[in-house]
């Protein structure tokens, strides 16, 4: 495994806690080159920049980015960090978890990049259990609360690609809870179906609210067992196994209207 190249980034910025703490983890048993945003790229999902050229400097760790994790996946696949064997996403600092958050995650939204790009992906987040009274931005994280989410991506770093776990997947989405002394069991999940977001419209704002976070920092969730969520709110690493193509079945609905499209 030692001779095995990871290339690491992140949406929360490569000075992060998170993001050390994963790079000390996997260079233990990697050859570990940082490519990721210089500041907070949170929530961007696979947003890309278009126009000019993207700043990278040089950074203790690799290579900062002023720019996206899309931009810092191909930018370090396909120049920076060429023959690549694996791309590692995170930690972030908050979970990702249900299926509704995917598309939208820059954490997760690097590894599907990846995934297109032919390389085998891990995206770790970890699970913050924020009180109502406490503003997430505001919660401080220290690298050792990224302790389980560490362990849990060198392990499957180290091991996944031997086994042939990317045989059947395009990247893995794991989600683990704040290190707590004990280590936590890992399970293999599906991403949830449940989604609880809305909005409140008052005094000429809409205010969105994702009142899945309020259920979660309860410790009580509407997640059937075998799902992302359940299992982090549980106090498990969550390991989803997932495909990058957007594809779906068959649709003969839909071929009869093309059929008798007036062309």
């Amino acid at each position: 495994m030692a001779d095995v190249s990871i290339l690491l980034t992140n949406d929360d910025g490569i000075d992060s806690p998170g993001f050390r703490a994963l790079y000390d983890a996997l260079s233990e048993v990697a050859d570990v080159t940082a490519v990721a945003p210089a500041t907070d790229q949170s929530a961007v999902g696979r947003a890309i920049s278009l126009s000019g050229g993207i700043a990278v400097e040089d950074h203790e760790l690799g290579y900062a980015v002023d720019g996206t994790p899309s931009d810092c996946v191909i930018a370090g696949l396909e120049e920076l960090v060429p023959g690549t064997d694996v791309l590692v996403s995170g930690c972030n600092k908050g979970a990702n978890l249900g299926a509704y958050v995917l598309g939208r995650s820059g954490t997760v939204s690097a590894a599907v990049e990846a995934a297109f790009l032919g390389v085998p992906a891990i995206a770790t987040s970890m699970y913050v259990p924020i009180e109502e009274d406490v503003a997430f931005h505001e919660f401080e994280t220290a690298p050792e609360d990224y302790a389980e989410a560490a362990s849990a991506t060198r392990y499957l770093a180290e091991h996944a690609l031997d086994v042939g776990v990317f045989d059947h997947a395009d990247y893995l989405n794991v989600n683990a809870p704040m290190h707590a002394g004990e280590p936590a069991e890992m399970e293999i999940t599906r991403p949830s179906q449940v989604y609880d977001h809305d909005a409140v419209h008052e005094d000429g704002q809409v205010r969105l609210v994702d009142r899945m976070w309020e259920q979660m920092a309860s410790g009580e969730v509407p997640d059937p067992e075998g799902t992302d969520r359940r299992a982090v709110v549980e106090g498990r690493v969550s390991v989803s196994p997932l495909t990058a193509p957007h594809t779906t079945r068959h649709h003969e609905a839909l071929d009869a209207l093309a059929e008798t499209y007036p062309a």
